[in-house]
């Protein structure tokens, strides 16, 4: 009896078991179809890369920029790069990230996605669904605040903290979010273009933060004994140590951009490294012909305008490509801050238009003669001479854009609150004068 009952029982739970096995089999598809496209090689290669951009603007950009200051405004540097990391960061979260990556107009997305409504840990996006949607909000949050932390350098030393402030999240809803959305979001369908090509930022990053500080600089004036007084940089070793964070950190922003742990991104990554390398070696060169010695100074600054002008083109170009790119862009960026700004008398303090403004247009147009299969190298399939028209175009419209918006936000804020600090205020440095605090014990 008692066999018979541990049979029939066994017999009971076999096919208890069973049912309850056909019950979690069809039911788990439905569960795991919200989760089975993430990837997890693709997540941790994002969340590395996010990292690695938060890693360029602070401490890599602020250290890079306060090395290249008087020792007196070495703090308002610091200040400003922290401060822009910490405010943008609120404003993509309420509304830039929703109105940069969200379907809306022709020229701007909605307010669907704002505070990220909507998106949970398990949501992906159409275009890139082996990471999850909060990954690439964290990720573009970074270039967001990036790229205004570049233009403070042109003006650094006179503009009052809250005109940067004010102008950095104005202009970046104005300027960076359109074309992030038409760039990057509808892929290339930039203000009327379409198969407008920049993996990640000679367009949306690098010309809009260098057309702005050009004009920002001059609008603001130069600061004061400029050009007669000498204002060397106060700690190179800063510098150049800021640079290389920079160009570690440039992995993440362009091999990062591939959104993929991938042949892509490994192939992204080499010709970063690549451009970097020709343009420092061409700017030491040039130098030793021009000055008799190459500079620590220049060498960095160098690297800077090699990987400014890669970032468009380092998803269609090859290894040739990029020596190219970096080498050409080297010479003309070297041209700009040594030649032009001196002929046009402006100060822009820490030539960032003159190595991001020109770099990123260097990479941006010659993208569509490196990266095309016509080119040893080349993985982009199109004719060299429409896309070298494309590309001039979206540089063009981008120039006018940030110009005009820097133009008018500049005017309203000097006839409201006023750009500059006093002289007296200038004499004392921005670390005191703005801050209360001195980077230095004298």
């Amino acid at each position: 009896m008692l066999n018979s009952l541990s049979r029939s029982g066994g017999r009971t739970a076999a096919a208890f078991a069973g049912a309850a096995g056909l019950f979690l089999l069809s039911t788990s598809p439905a569960h795991a179809a919200d989760t089975s496209t993430i990837n997890s090689g693709d997540t941790a290669w994002l969340l590395v890369s996010t990292a690695l951009v938060l890693f360029m603007m602070i401490p890599g950009l602020a250290m890079f920029y306060a090395g290249l200051v008087r020792s007196k405004n070495v703090l308002s540097i610091f200040m400003q790069c922290f401060a822009l990391t910490a405010v943008l960061s609120l404003v993509w979260l309420a509304c830039g990230y929703s109105l940069s990556f969200s379907d809306g107009n022709a020229f701007i997305g909605g307010l669907g996605a704002s505070f990220l409504n909507g998106i949970t840990p398990d949501t992906v996006r159409s275009d890139c669904k082996t990471i999850p949607q909060l990954l690439h909000f964290a990720y573009q949050m970074m270039f967001f605040l990036i790229t205004p932390g570049l233009f403070i350098g042109a003006f650094a030393e006179r503009m009052k903290f809250k005109a940067v402030m004010i102008f950095s999240v104005l202009w970046s809803l104005l300027v960076y979010v359109p074309c992030c959305y038409g760039v990057w979001h509808k892929a290339g369908e930039f203000l009327g273009l379409t198969g407008v090509i920049d993996l990640a930022g000679g367009i949306v990053v690098h010309i809009t933060a260098g057309v702005a500080a050009l004009i920002a600089c001059v609008m603001v004036g130069p600061r004061k004994g400029f050009p007669n007084t000498q204002m060397p940089p106060h700690n190179l070793p800063t510098t150049i140590a800021g640079a290389g964070m920079l160009w570690v950190g440039w992995f993440g922003f362009n091999a990062g951009s591939q959104l993929a742990a991938n042949g892509s991104a490994a192939m992204t990554l080499v010709v970063t490294h690549l451009s970097a390398c020709a343009a420092c070696v061409v700017w030491a060169v040039i130098e030793k012909v021009k000055l008799g010695k190459s500079s620590a100074l220049g060498i960095a600054t160098g690297s800077i305008a090699g990987l400014a002008a890669i970032t468009p083109a380092s998803g269609k170009v090859g290894p040739i490509g990029a020596i190219c790119i970096g080498s050409i862009s080297a010479f003309v960026c070297w041209l700009a801050c040594a030649k032009l700004k001196r002929k046009f008398n402006y100060d822009d303090a820490l030539d960032v238009f003159g190595v991001h403004g020109v770099g990123g247009f260097i990479g941006t147009v010659l993208v569509a003669v490196f990266g095309s299969k016509s080119f040893a190298g080349g993985l982009g399939d199109f004719a060299i001479g429409q896309q070298l028209v494309t590309q001039l175009l979206a540089s063009l419209y981008t120039i006018i854009l940030s110009g005009i918006v820097s133009v008018v936000l500049l005017k309203v804020l000097d006839k409201t609150i006023g750009l500059r600090v006093t002289p007296e205020q200038e004499n004392t440095g921005l670390d005191l004068a703005e801050h209360g605090e001195e980077a230095y014990n004298h």
